[in-house]
């Protein structure tokens, strides 16, 4: 699949002169959103599996930290942060799943053990999903060359701050939208997100981006649309948690 955007992307960025959106181009673009429609799903779906999959995980509230390696980057990360029993371990892993109180940023614990299980309490959770990077580019990375091809209609006010891009309906996002926003210094911020009706809950993991950190990891992470006011704080505080944990490469020694 990397491949594949790699070559839209190529296309993307041709110069001026050649035609804005040739057949090739499109075919290539309807492919590569096919494959991430795909792979990322429903999210309306997704986040309320999310809230329901945390009931008879096994949930410890051990700190014992495991090394865990995936691709070329190198973690520590502690047993209660990890939600699934076979990842409590140390060695290589195809992918690491978390949860983390917001805004704590820390793991189960028996005191909290209502805000990690009672899936009406939509905010109280980030879920992190840590795997080897696929594609040449995160989601702040792909708004140029992919989603910007796929809004449907005027670009509109979204809450906090946020600008709202509606997609069309052929894309393969369902119901979900786009909520972007400019940051001084920085790419934009990109978040994909089902809003909930007006009068209905927010789930727990309805709102999705993925952002590339370390060597080659990339980290996939949904919250709740509960706590949109916090997008950048979140964004921010899941970055430095990563960051953190990440085991810097030995040195290579010279030899004399």
């Amino acid at each position: 699949m990397g491949d594949g955007l790699d070559m839209t992307i190529h296309q993307a960025d041709a110069p001026d002169h050649a035609p804005l959106l040739s057949n090739r181009f499109l075919a290539r673009l309807v492919a590569v959103v096919a494959v991430l429609a795909l792979l990322s799903g429903a999210i309306n779906l997704l986040g309320h599996w999310y809230g329901d999959a945390l009931l008879g995980q096994g949930e410890t509230d051990s700190s014992h930290v495991h090394t865990v390696t995936i691709g070329q980057d190198q973690l520590k990360l502690t047993a209660n942060t990890l939600r699934f029993d076979n990842q409590r371990m140390d060695g290589a892993l195809e992918r690491a799943d978390l949860y983390l109180l917001w805004p704590e940023m820390i793991g189960y614990r028996k005191e909290y053990r209502r805000r990690f299980e009672d899936v009406s309490l939509a905010g109280s959770l980030i879920f992190i999903q840590l795997t080897q990077s696929t594609m040449s580019r995160d989601m702040s990375g792909r708004l140029e060359p992919i989603y910007r091809h796929l809004f449907s209609g005027p670009p509109e006010k979204g809450p906090y701050g946020l600008t709202l891009h509606r997609l069309k309906a052929e894309s393969g996002y369902g119901n979900e939208v786009l909520l972007t926003a400019r940051r001084l210094g920085e790419r934009d911020y990109v978040v994909r997100c089902v809003l909930p009706e007006h009068g209905a809950a927010p789930s727990s993991g309805d709102c999705q981006r993925d952002i590339h950190v370390g060597k080659d990891l990339t980290v996939l992470y949904r919250f709740s649309s509960a706590n949109l006011a916090d997008w950048d704080k979140i964004d921010m505080s899941i970055r430095a948690y990563i960051e953190q944990r990440l085991i810097a490469s030995e040195p290579i020694a010279l030899a004399r």
